[in-house]
């Protein structure tokens, strides 16, 4: 009764002097295991300890910040040490105060000593412990250690204290508390009995600051009390402190609009809209809703960071249907996170949830975090309904035919009638428009290839109410600047003309007047197997590194065909210089065996066969080989980078030696010998 009485001066004041208010989360501590929220599993194996009279020596608690650690350490603590005038023993049944709780739980008994190490990290604070522990306790049944955030000790300090925690006196008990276990030597731990503390759930949360609203006669909406729960992520002690700050935002009354104001956050429905508009790819209407509630006061990296929440519902619903039991997400969520979970592929939300995530850090990083998350957004609805690599891979397999179809408008819904992305429709001047939208512009290549026989596949289109277009319709009326880009697309993807072997691709490379990669060809390209768009080599010993990547680079510009270049670890054929070197040797080997040549050459010690030419073989004259580049001085598309000279370099005060003669040069030695 004097406990409660003074609560409650200290709550409401009094007097001329008045009393300080007591915050909800010190007001409404738990003061015995039947208070504790959420923690059902360890109270139920300490009462099982406890009545069996089976008590550890030492306890770990561990878990996030605010889930009760230092508050079950107290009522450890307090159960210990309980006594009253009919109870003599520790108890977790605490049904009336007993001698010792009033100041257990403020902290001020004096067998029961409470350490921060966070202050108290080194071994002389150890050692001061230690040096006390053999003094029984002044009045109660147990001298208690509680030591809060314990992973700030030292390794010295752990080490000092390792004899002491295995073998305590009787009437010693150790409890300690941290948020990064992991920082705990594995030898403090294997003397404790270690207690995960659990994040409590949406619904027990809601459940709790309801009877705390109740009990404090304050009004409160339940969407208020979800975003609440929602934000502070299963910590009892930042739920009440933002219930606390609620109070006084709405003046006495807690609503969602106050919550909302008071946190930065946009309004729910309002971030499934935007998400909606991504994934419909209609940039314009996203920057605009985006402008509206940054008007409205939302955090530009919260509107993110609640885009890749929701982004994450969608995935866990279609995997995890069960997930829209959470308390914390309203009815309206669940049935819209579903109804994307139906329509969204999984590879569409793993892109869209990486660009999020890089774009939470970019905002968090800008100067001007709005500008970065408008640029973000433009990312996500540009990309939300292009098709992926491998469906770009499928088209270039099927050849020009499926691309001239789309581009002809045939077998594609809406045909070439339908309004370029970003034109002006009847519904409105902004992109999007008011037709159809794909949310998943998807189509499956591995159907053609298990019906050879039926015509080729075209974009399967889902749609969805209010919705932009797609980009199969995008493709059937491309934009003119496309078009203008690419002069001649069905020319440049005539099969006939791609090349088919080494010699074609060498042929192609001297018509390009390439020379470098000409001799790149010839000396290192061991063929695997070619296909329109797509090569699978085995680079030759000593290839450039980046050879794959410049000959599918040097392809791409001389054919006007996004070719796929792999690189093979076995199977290639031989190279052309190893094909003219083995057939110029055979060449040389039926020479000398012709009795003509064999008997000049016996005629003449010395002479030797160098080159054989065919009659009808055309004279070609050699190639000088151009000699590999440096890296340090070669700049995109193999060209030397300018660079400066200095006067000593510039042969002034050199003599030109051109017209110099060379005694070492035997006449005749620049000629060839047939």
């Amino acid at each position: 009764m004097a406990e409660s009485k003074q609560e409650q001066a200290e709550t409401t004041g009094g007097g001329a002097g008045g009393g300080s208010y007591r915050v909800l989360a010190r007001k409404y501590r738990p003061r015995s295991f039947d208070d504790l929220i959420g923690q059902e599993p360890m109270v139920r194996t300490l009462t099982n300890a406890f009545e069996a009279n089976r008590i550890a020596q030492a306890w770990m608690l561990t878990g996030v910040r605010g889930v009760g650690k230092t508050t079950t350490a107290r009522i450890l603590a307090r159960a210990l040490n309980y006594e009253t005038a009919t109870v003599h023993q520790p108890t977790i049944h605490m049904i009336e105060p007993g001698i010792h709780d009033q100041a257990i739980m403020e902290g001020r008994h004096v067998d029961v000593v409470e350490m921060d190490a966070a202050s108290h990290t080194g071994i002389d604070d150890i050692r001061e412990i230690i040096a006390q522990v053999r003094y029984r306790p002044v009045s109660a049944r147990y001298k208690v250690y509680i030591i809060d955030e314990v992973h700030m000790l030292s390794t010295q300090a752990f080490n000092g204290l390792l004899k002491t925690l295995e073998e305590p006196p009787e009437h010693v008990k150790f409890v300690f508390a941290t948020t990064e276990i992991r920082k705990v030597p594995i030898t403090v731990l294997s003397r404790c009995q270690r207690f995960d503390l659990r994040r409590v759930d949406p619904a027990t949360m809601m459940s709790h600051l309801t009877r705390v609203l109740g009990a404090e006669k304050v009004e409160a909406e339940e969407a208020a009390l979800r975003l609440i729960a929602r934000a502070s992520e299963g910590s009892v002690r930042d739920a009440l402190s933002l219930t606390d700050q609620a109070i006084a935002h709405g003046a006495g009354h807690v609503s969602a609009a106050t919550v909302r104001d008071m946190l930065g956050l946009a309004d729910r429905a309002r971030v499934v809209d935007l998400f909606e508009l991504l994934m419909k790819g209609d940039g314009t209407g996203a920057l605009k809703e985006f402008a509206e509630q940054y008007r409205a006061g939302a955090d530009p990296v919260v509107v993110l960071t609640d885009l890749a929440d929701f982004t994450h519902l969608v995935t866990s619903l279609r995997f995890v249907p069960e997930t829209a039991g959470d308390a914390s997400l309203s009815p309206d969520e669940v049935e819209r996170g579903r109804d994307f979970a139906a329509r969204l592929s999984v590879r569409t939300l793993s892109e869209v949830w990486q660009m999020l995530l890089k774009a939470i850090e970019e905002a968090r990083a800008a100067a001007s975090p709005r500008q970065a998350a408008e640029m973000a957004l433009i990312r996500i609805s540009h990309a939300a309904d292009l098709p992926s690599p491998d469906e770009l891979l499928a088209l270039l397999r099927e050849g020009g035919e499926r691309l001239g179809r789309l581009a002809s408008g045939v077998g594609v819904p809406g045909g070439a009638g339908a309004p370029p992305r970003g034109g002006t429709g009847q519904g409105g001047g902004q992109a999007g428009g008011s037709g159809g939208a794909a949310l998943d512009a998807r189509s499956s290549s591995a159907q053609a290839s298990e019906a050879p026989n039926t015509p080729a596949p075209v974009m399967q289109l889902r749609t969805i109410p209010g919705g932009g277009q797609s980009l199969a319709a995008r493709m059937a009326a491309p934009a003119p600047d496309a078009q203008a880009a690419r002069p001649g697309l069905a020319e440049a993807l005539d099969l006939a003309a791609m090349p088919a072997s080494l010699r074609d691709l060498e042929k192609l490379a001297a018509e390009k007047r390439d020379s470098l990669m000409k001799t790149r060809i010839r000396r290192y390209l061991r063929l695997v197997r070619i296909e329109p768009g797509r090569l699978e080599i085995q680079p030759a010993e000593g290839a450039p590194v980046s050879f794959a990547g410049d000959l599918a680079k040097r392809l791409f510009d001389w054919t006007g065909l996004r070719w796929v270049v792999t690189v093979a670890p076995s199977g290639g054929s031989e190279t052309l210089e190893e094909v003219d070197a083995a057939r110029r040797a055979q060449l040389i080997r039926e020479a000398e065996a012709d009795p003509d040549v064999a008997a000049i050459l016996a005629a003449m010690p010395g002479a030797r066969v160098r080159e054989v030419r065919l009659l009808n073989e055309p004279e070609s004259a050699p190639e000088p080989e151009p000699a590999e580049p440096l890296d340090d001085f070669v700049g995109d598309g193999g060209l030397p980078e300018q660079y400066d000279v200095g006067e000593p370099d510039l042969g002034m005060d050199v003599p030109d030696h051109d017209m110099e003669f060379d005694a070492s040069l035997e006449p005749g030695d620049d000629e060839d010998d047939d």
